[in-house]
């Protein structure tokens, strides 16, 4: 049995995209991981949704796994491929790394996937592995926010084999609940404004992750950092930072 799907409900998923990120999100107490493709991107110098090759991302994914002992899901984009074969190979060598889950997204370009192209792509996936899948539909993002429309995705991917529905851009409380009751276990992106943990708990969301968001404070931060260096000449900015010895030892560790 894969250990992802024993993990309590819901699944809190900070989201890392190097080995110290991993590192220190497993200190701080989580049970998984997940991976987020535009921190990984960006911390390669490449944007987002297209600039990372399979390669790279399976060569990230290789040292986040390796830089921890808790689960790791992998954020694999559209699953770097076209076809169900190349998805289904993406899969495959996810799983060979040691990570236990993935998201496989239903755009592309900037558009939505034909619904039934995209339901071969997680059939492929779903005989690739026993990986937990998390079919993201971008229906809120990229398309219409037609809540009719994103349950009838989520019944083709049920029926596919996902495992769980990722609607990333909803978080509504009236739109979660109706989500929750369709035909599989809601994952909500969380932000700033976004309802909390419990909240979403109270909800019925059965996994919660923050995207890109911890990646975002981060860089955040080195902005901020560098602004007061270079304007006032004070250092505040640095004093929530972990200490040089913790982010040593963690690394040292994830190395080891």
């Amino acid at each position: 049995m894969n250990p992802l799907r024993e993990l309590p409900k819901p699944l809190v998923l900070p989201n890392a995209w190097d080995p110290p990120s991993a590192a220190a999100i497993q200190a701080a107490g989580a049970k998984a991981i997940a991976t987020t493709s535009g921190g990984v991107a960006w911390s390669r110098g490449v944007p987002d949704a297209g600039g990372l090759t399979r390669t790279v991302a399976l060569e990230a994914l290789r040292r986040i796994v390796r830089a921890v002992t808790v689960p790791v899901t992998a954020d694999i984009e559209g699953g770097y491929g076209d076809t169900p074969e190349e998805v289904a190979w993406t899969v495959a060598e996810v799983a060979s790394i040691g990570a236990l889950g993935v998201n496989i997204e239903d755009s592309a370009g900037g558009q939505l996937l034909d619904v039934s192209a995209q339901a071969d792509r997680l059939a492929a996936a779903r005989q690739a592995g026993d990986l937990v899948i998390n079919a993201r539909t971008d229906t809120f993002l990229m398309g219409s926010g037609d809540i009719d429309e994103t349950l009838a995705r989520a019944e083709r991917y049920a029926a596919a084999g996902a495992d769980g529905l990722f609607v990333p851009g909803v978080v509504d409380p009236a739109v979660i609940k109706v989500l929750v009751d369709g035909p599989l276990p809601l994952n909500v992106m969380a932000h700033p404004g976004a309802p909390s943990v419990a909240e979403l708990a109270a909800l019925g969301v059965a996994r919660i992750s923050v995207g890109t968001g911890i990646a975002q404070a981060a860089y955040g931060v080195a902005a901020a950092a560098a602004r007061e260096v270079l304007t006032v000449g004070t250092y505040e900015s640095m004093s929530d930072g972990l200490s040089y010895g913790e982010l040593n030892d963690l690394v040292g560790r994830a190395a080891g």
